[in-house]
């Protein structure tokens, strides 16, 4: 049995996304697990999970890859930062992302997005 860490969020999408090319293009359910088993060596068990995930919801979108963006903030911010990730039970990074993405879709022109 092969035995591997957990894939991150856009290596699961791209396994997703390639198990609904296989459903998509009328394969068996069995021969599609054992196509993804091989590729992308897992077990058959594994590969026929994201078998049925693409069933029951087609294609997932491949988020976007983080990116490190350092800057500094004065360190009464950075603690009210760190306060409200913990009260929002969230990371730090969700919190800023999420907040710039705010700022970014408020202050850009009419009819151009931010991001």
């Amino acid at each position: 049995m092969v035995r591997r860490d957990r894939v991150d969020g856009v290596e699961y999408a791209r396994r997703v996304n390639a198990a609904a090319d296989l459903v998509e293009a009328g394969v068996p359910i069995a021969a599609a697990a054992h196509t993804m088993a091989s590729r992308y060596g897992v077990s058959v068990r594994q590969a026929r999970r994201y078998v049925e995930q693409a069933m029951a919801t087609g294609r997932i979108q491949v988020p976007e890859t983080s990116v490190v963006f350092t800057v500094k903030l004065p360190g009464s911010l950075a603690g009210q930062v760190r306060a409200h990730a913990r009260e929002m039970d969230a990371t730090i990074s969700a919190v800023v992302a999420r907040a710039l993405a705010e700022f970014l879709d408020r202050d850009a022109p009419e009819g151009r997005a931010g991001r």
